[in-house]
């Protein structure tokens, strides 16, 4: 596909016409030989919907991913040999803008080098019987029109006008002698290169499960997503549908959450309006943009109609189970998966409204997680190498990614930027595969130099801190988290270096000297160990003696009983306390804190109703965000005990008397118990820990009895 033509409508050209709709491309071919095979390499940006003969060639939306399109561009490959028949045969395409064509002003990537028209690159392979082979590309024949969608947004939605359909417009036969030639463009810029993770699809359907008010849909849940109305009504009829996560007390969106998305002068503000074309039962969902929402509202719906709700996200493959005889534990969890993957959209993202973007902290504090729920290797490949996309040459990169440009002096820093190293790390301790590693070795090593220019005295702070803490928040200063990040840099390079075979000793001196260092600005300094974000990080981080950890864990065990079993922490300090008070035997402090009614706390979300886990304890500004979720890998790794690290793994359940009983499994590893028995299955050779007894197993499954009062 490197050598592939890039086409467009004939307007940009002279870039005379920003497109702010859609164009249709269609391209009719002959089939007269008895065909072998047929796939098609097809790349559309923005967004692109494909079809041959009127039919979908595919499951996926929202094609293509999304990259920083002037350095890779991904493309689709589909086999399309059923679909083919004899005689003519017609590929049609619908784009739209997508991340290509940003017509709104976000994170400035209406500004992106990349930023055009929508754009096509097509390869059809065509093998015949008696040896030949027809390639047909993208090329000035195709034909050209406006589509249907005369606005669309990737955040702000779609206005589609079914008036402007095409009968027919991708079946042979078609009139389309009013239709233009298009033209060939400049390519956006990008390698390309063959999809290689999981699609986009839509993964379930929901029905709405009441109304909050008349014209209010509830569909139960938070999600990504879009709905789906299929309607009767007159030619002109212009129906509104509009997305929330919540409803005030009249029943109607609270604005206090849907304000935060909005865009000045834009014609929509996360909705879709469909305008009737009046000839029978119609249907509409968006094509090219998603929403983050759990109510909808419609208005001027006509008498003949219905509303389901689509879940789309990057179709993930699960792999973990977990559940427990605490109601409430079992929602958090379920609360976490939803949010992680509703916020997969070829990209880890912050949230599936106001931003969509990749902000690098929050998939890397959820990785661990999420690699115990989901088959993830694949997406994040894909994603580190947006990393290397948007590295510039000193080493430093931005806080989302892909960008256009924004977020290198602000949004980014030692705990963001520490996501192109951790994420490889916690998949080769989840998996024992060092790919991601080798991958990313180079631009790592070009980091920590980068990191190291901005130190003083082994000391950094330029970068975000313990973000979005509780109000009154006894806030952890950012020197701390960011100096610790510098060294667990330093330590994982060397882990890495000798994985690899590669010269360790240099980062072993640098991680020395960060520690210590650390260690004489911050160690001594009590006030500090008031806040616990720094007394976690300190244990976590690797920074204390084993005496100091002892007792660094008692004094945040102690600061939490003292905030009434509340956290005080931010993103950074909950990763944190969770390993730290479950190693050093305070996991009943954490259930407490975890099951606390009160604000802050993960019940109080889900006792106001949250099915995600919200962007601050307060729940302002977003109501699905994943960066808390270090919850439900404490659920994993301690409550079930399922330790999985490349030395092999190992079963060491922490129990807690108000949990009765817990039933998970990750891979070929599921672990039962109840206040008298213990079930391990494993596929490989494991070891089992229950309290100073250690058992070493092959695979099979066991049965061990517990003294539980």
């Amino acid at each position: 596909m490197n050598n592939s033509k890039w086409i467009s409508n004939p307007q940009s050209r002279t870039n005379s016409k920003e497109i702010e709709g859609s164009l249709l491309l269609r391209k009719s071919f002959i089939i007269e030989k008895k065909l072998i095979s047929a796939t098609v390499e097809v790349a559309g940006l923005g967004y692109g919907v494909y079809t041959l003969n009127g039919k979908g060639i595919t499951d996926d939306v929202l094609s293509t991913p999304f990259t920083a399109f002037d350095k890779r561009v991904i493309y689709n490959v589909y086999d399309i040999t059923e679909k083919i028949r004899t005689g003519e045969n017609v590929f049609g395409a619908f784009l739209g803008n997508g991340w290509y064509n940003d017509v709104g002003a976000t994170w400035n990537f209406q500004c992106a080098a990349w930023r055009y028209n929508p754009k096509l690159a097509v390869k059809i392979l065509l093998f015949f019987e008696d040896g030949t082979e027809t390639i047909i590309g993208t090329d000035s024949s195709w034909k050209v029109c406006d589509g249907p969608c005369v606005f669309n947004h990737l955040r702000q939605g779609e206005i589609y006008d079914a008036r402007l359909e095409k009968d027919d417009w991708d079946m042979p036969g078609a009139d389309v002698s009013n239709w233009e030639n298009a033209i060939v463009v400049r390519p956006p810029g990008g390698v390309m290169e063959p999809m290689n993770m999981p699609p986009i699809r839509i993964v379930r359907t929901l029905e709405p499960i009441g109304r909050t008010k008349e014209g209010y849909y509830d569909f139960g849940e938070n999600i990504s997503g879009w709905a789906r109305i299929i309607l009767k009504g007159e030619t002109g009829r212009e129906v509104v549908v509009k997305y929330g996560e919540l409803i005030n007390d009249d029943g109607e969106f609270d604005q206090r959450i849907n304000l935060m998305t909005h865009l000045e002068k834009q014609p929509l503000h996360h909705e879709n309006r469909y305008i009737l074309k009046g000839k029978g039962v119609e249907e509409y969902a968006p094509k090219f943009c998603y929403h983050g929402f759990r109510y909808v509202s419609v208005e001027n719906a006509p008498k003949d109609f219905k509303i389901v709700a689509e879940v789309v996200h990057t179709d993930l493959k699960t792999i973990g189970f977990f559940k427990c005889s605490d109601r409430m534990l079992n929602l958090i969890h379920e609360a976490s998966v939803r949010s992680t993957l509703t916020n997969y959209h070829s990209i880890p993202t912050d949230c599936p409204h106001r931003e969509e973007n990749g902000w690098t902290a929050d998939a890397m504090l959820s990785s661990e997680q999420a690699l115990m729920n989901f088959d993830l290797k694949a997406a994040y490949k894909k994603w580190m190498n947006d990393f290397k996309d948007v590295q510039r040459p000193n080493g430093q990169i931005p806080g989302i990614i892909p960008t256009s440009a924004w977020g290198y002096n602000w949004g980014s820093g030692p705990a963001w930027d520490v996501t192109m190293l951790l994420i490889p790390w916690n998949v080769y301790q989840n998996t024992g595969d060092t790919e991601l590693i080798v991958q990313m070795w180079d631009n790592n090593v070009k980091y920590f130099e980068y990191m190291n220019l901005m130190s003083e005295d082994y000391i950094v702070d330029y970068g975000l801190g313990d973000w979005c803490p509780p109000p009154d928040c006894k806030q952890c200063p950012t020197e701390i988290t960011d100096t610790a990040y510098f060294f667990v840099f330093a330590d994982t390079m060397a882990k890495c270096a000798q994985l690899l075979g590669k010269e360790s000793q240099y980062y072993i001196e640098k991680s020395k000297r960060i520690r210590e260092s650390w260690r004489k600005h911050f160690l001594n300094r009590r006030e500090l160990e008031e806040c616990q974000t720094y007394l976690a990080c300190a244990v976590y981080q690797g920074l204390l003696d084993e005496d100091e950890c002892v007792r660094f864990a008692e004094k945040l065990a102690k600061l939490v009983a003292e905030k009434d079993y509340h956290i005080d922490c931010g993103i950074l300090g909950t990763k944190y306390i969770f390993t730290v008070l479950s190693e050093y035997g305070y996991a009943d402090v954490l259930y407490k804190m975890v099951t606390n009614p009160t604000m802050p706390s993960y019940t109080y979300w889900i006792n106001q109703g949250m099915t995600t886990f919200c962007e601050n304890w307060q729940m302002g500004h977003s109501c699905n965000h994943h960066m808390f979720s270090e919850v439900d890998n404490w659920f994993y790794k301690y409550l079930a005990g399922i330790r999985v690290s490349p030395d092999g793994v190992t079963i060491k359940p922490v129990f807690i008397n108000e949990v009765s009983s817990v039933s998970a499994s990750h891979r070929g590893i599921s672990v039962d118990y109840n206040r008298s028995d213990l079930v391990v299955k494993t596929d490989r050779n494991c070891r089992v820990i229950l309290s100073d007894k250690v058992y070493d197993v092959v695979p099979g499954t066991y049965k061990f009895t517990l003294n539980r009062s």
